[in-house]
């Protein structure tokens, strides 16, 4: 049985163009808006995993992040999601177009919890960076310094892309933190916000830099906390220190590991 406004006599109480219209065409346009009707709506709550570009992100990056660049093939990753490499490539033009979307996701994704962490009205400066150290710590943590120099050996143009987010991604989100706090007295008023983001990010490139990586023996999350508590030491005011000292044993409580 059809619906109510799909009987023929629904057509009368329609506007005198589209009931000429509708009375023309009403053999296809009944069947068509009963196959909508009929036709189940696409599921919201579909998970990721049975979106193809979504299963073959997801899939790459942690092979990507476990083995490596050079250890990631096309075939085996067509094999694991059981698609054809016809189709994967209908996807992805190649591996390294692949790998480059996985990055831009994974910047992304780090910009939009920074902007969270930034504009949270509810977090003081110390708070604000502290969640900074988590956001950006956790992310840090997934690439071993073998996958940081396996792409700069055998990818650098993905190497690059990695270094242009963070000479993006660290100026926008440092440079708000700091001025946060100078705002809050929580800085000593005469640092320059803006030479003490160049120094930062200066520091931060060349500290994660993979054979920088290999003569210290750190991973590129410990690098990140050695090099915090060395900056803002130099960075905070008396009362910022006294601060940030106050909340230090909480953040790194509840800092993923």
């Amino acid at each position: 049985m059809r619906p109510a406004f799909l009987r023929p006599g629904a057509i009368a109480s329609f506007p005198s163009k589209l009931r000429t219209v509708l009375r023309g065409n009403s053999k296809y346009v009944y069947s068509f808006l009963g196959f909508c009707m009929t036709r189940p709506a696409p599921d919201s709550t579909t998970p990721a995993a049975l979106i193809p570009v979504a299963r073959i992100r997801r899939a790459a990056r942690a092979r990507l992040l476990s083995s490596g660049y050079s250890a990631l093939t096309m075939d085996e990753l067509a094999h694991e999601l059981g698609m054809s490499k016809k189709t994967l490539y209908s996807h992805f033009r190649s591996k390294d177009e692949l790998i480059g979307a996985i990055i831009d996701e994974i910047g992304q994704a780090i910009r939009d919890r920074m902007d969270a962490v930034l504009i949270d009205p509810h977090l003081d400066f110390t708070r604000k960076l502290c969640a900074v150290i988590d956001v950006v710590g956790s992310n840090l943590s997934l690439a071993s310094p073998g996958t940081l120099h396996d792409l700069q050996r055998f990818a650098p143009q993905l190497y690059q892309k990695i270094d242009d987010l963070r000479q993006r991604n660290i100026p926008y989100v440092f440079g708000r933190l700091i001025r946060a706090g100078l705002a809050e007295g929580k800085v000593r008023p005469e640092i320059d916000p803006a030479f003490a983001v160049e120094f930062w990010l200066q520091a931060i490139r060349g500290l994660v830099h993979p054979a920088v990586l290999e003569r210290t023996q750190l991973t590129p999350r410990q690098t990140l906390e050695r090099a915090i508590h060395l900056f803002f030491g130099g960075l905070l005011s008396p009362a910022g220190r006294k601060d940030y000292d106050k909340h230090l044993g909480s953040c790194e409580k509840h800092r993923p590991i």
